[in-house]
């Protein structure tokens, strides 16, 4: 909006609590209205080509789309669901509506896929990239609110969790507005089209002990760590893949296990190949807020840890 555009925002209807079709800024649920005045806000169902079609882009044409569709879980059935299916009917009808751009938020943890939703986001990359269409493919390295999850643990005088010694990983997490203000000027700019963008906010990388250190500084208490063997997962994992077998819901558990293991021992910056290692500096920094920022308006209440369905760990 600030940047001249005309928006349209198409939300799963199971997140709306609300009825199909379009609403304005001020019908719009509470979760909602963060949104500008201005923009129209769409429900449907991004799994079913026929509410794309009808509830998202009703017939109308649009210049370019921002996807940042994600699966809820991570899971295989969600991932291939949502990170890939719902990409290919979201892309189809984008073709029918005179769509020239597309712009996806991806993850920069493709880059060592080992779990589902990464190959079905990397399967939907390479069916983008072969479109036709203009394509930004978008990889953030970290979320500010995937990190704020121990709030009120470092509130309530509990100690911060962290796998191993606190170090095993590092990030630059960005965010929301940031990384939004990147997503938007994808369209107009050039030098961004046709391109993977990894991308983090400004500063050093940080470990789990920096965040947690930053936390308990906006609390206004004296750290506190707990360690947590990383193999904890790995029995984790392990147990509940087998009784999997068995109780089809409990390998569902197994693979969020398998999810956090990953999260806990690889870094979310780029990967040298070449070198074998993570590379700090060749990640790119973007932005003005910092993740010591975000607590400090956290623990205010300025800001809300708004991860919702998403919160699974």
């Amino acid at each position: 909006m600030r940047l001249g555009h005309d928006v349209t925002c198409f939300v799963r209807a199971a997140t709306s609590g609300g009825d199909l079709g379009a609403v304005t800024y001020a019908d719009a649920p509470p979760s909602h209205r963060a949104l500008p005045p201005g923009v129209l806000v769409r429900f449907g169902d991004v799994t079913n080509p026929a509410s794309l079609a009808r509830d998202a882009f009703a017939g109308e044409r649009f210049d370019a789309v921002v996807s940042c569709l994600a699966s809820r879980t991570g899971t295989p059935r969600d991932a291939w669901a949502i990170d890939h299916q719902a990409h290919l009917h979201l892309l189809d009808a984008a073709r029918a509506a005179g769509v020239r751009h597309l712009v996806l938020l991806s993850a920069i943890c493709v880059q060592k896929p080992r779990l589902a939703f990464q190959h079905a986001k990397l399967a939907f990359e390479q069916a983008l990239m072969r479109s036709g269409l203009t394509w930004s493919i978008v990889r953030p390295t970290a979320y500010f609110k995937s990190l704020s999850g121990q709030l009120a643990r470092v509130q309530q005088g509990r100690p911060f969790l962290v796998f191993g010694d606190g170090a095993l990983t590092r990030c630059k997490p960005i965010g929301d507005d940031d990384l939004g203000n990147y997503l938007a000027g994808c369209l107009t700019d050039p030098a961004r089209h046709d391109r993977i963008l990894p991308i983090g906010g400004p500063g050093d990388a940080i470990t789990p002990r920096e965040q947690g250190e930053l936390l308990f500084a906006a609390v206004g208490r004296a750290p506190r760590f707990r360690h947590v063997p990383v193999g904890v997962l790995d029995v984790a994992a392990g147990t509940l893949g087998a009784l999997g077998a068995v109780i089809p819901p409990l390998a569902d558990k197994a693979d969020l296990a398998r999810i956090g293991r990953y999260y806990a021992t690889e870094s979310m910056l780029v990967w040298d190949a070449e070198a074998g290692r993570y590379d700090a500096e060749a990640t790119p920094a973007f932005g003005q807020q910092t993740l010591a920022d975000h607590y400090a308006r956290l623990v205010r209440g300025e800001v809300g840890d708004d991860r919702g369905a998403h919160a699974v760990y």
